[in-house]
């Protein structure tokens, strides 16, 4: 885009000869915001919390595989005990319910919601009974 040309309320700007041309834009043009899928994912400090628990149930051999999801509504890491199986735990963020019952949650195996919570350290509480268990 050069220096004489904008783009301005679904409008391309330009000008010819110090005159002002509007040339419209089709309409999936200036849709393009909404149009164009955002990916929820985990940030920095939530990953390291949830692999710092991860390293612990690896250590007591509870949990040996995992697999990272960024969907474009949520964010999923799931925990498995054998790789070709289903998932034990899901560790979901959904930015969507954040402001009802948080954005936090743990699903068990059979699509139970174990812990929902606002806070992530909070919500991978219901994980210490299996740490206090496992422990000799």
């Amino acid at each position: 885009m050069r220096e004489d040309q904008r783009y301005f309320r679904g409008k391309f700007v330009t000008h010819v000869d110090g005159r002002r041309i509007l040339i419209k834009l089709p309409h999936m043009m200036t849709n393009l915001a909404r149009i164009a899928p955002t990916v929820v994912h985990f940030h920095r400090k939530e990953l390291s919390l949830i692999i710092s628990l991860y390293g612990q149930m690896v250590a007591i051999g509870e949990w040996r595989d995992y697999a990272i999801s960024a969907l474009s509504d949520k964010a999923v890491f799931s925990v498995f005990r054998r790789t070709a199986e289903h998932p034990l735990y899901r560790i979901e963020k959904c930015p969507k319910l954040s402001q009802r019952q948080g954005a936090y949650s743990v699903i068990g195996l059979d699509g139970r919601i174990l812990k929902r919570g606002h806070d992530l350290r909070h919500v991978l509480r219901v994980f210490d009974r299996k740490l206090i268990r496992a422990a000799p």
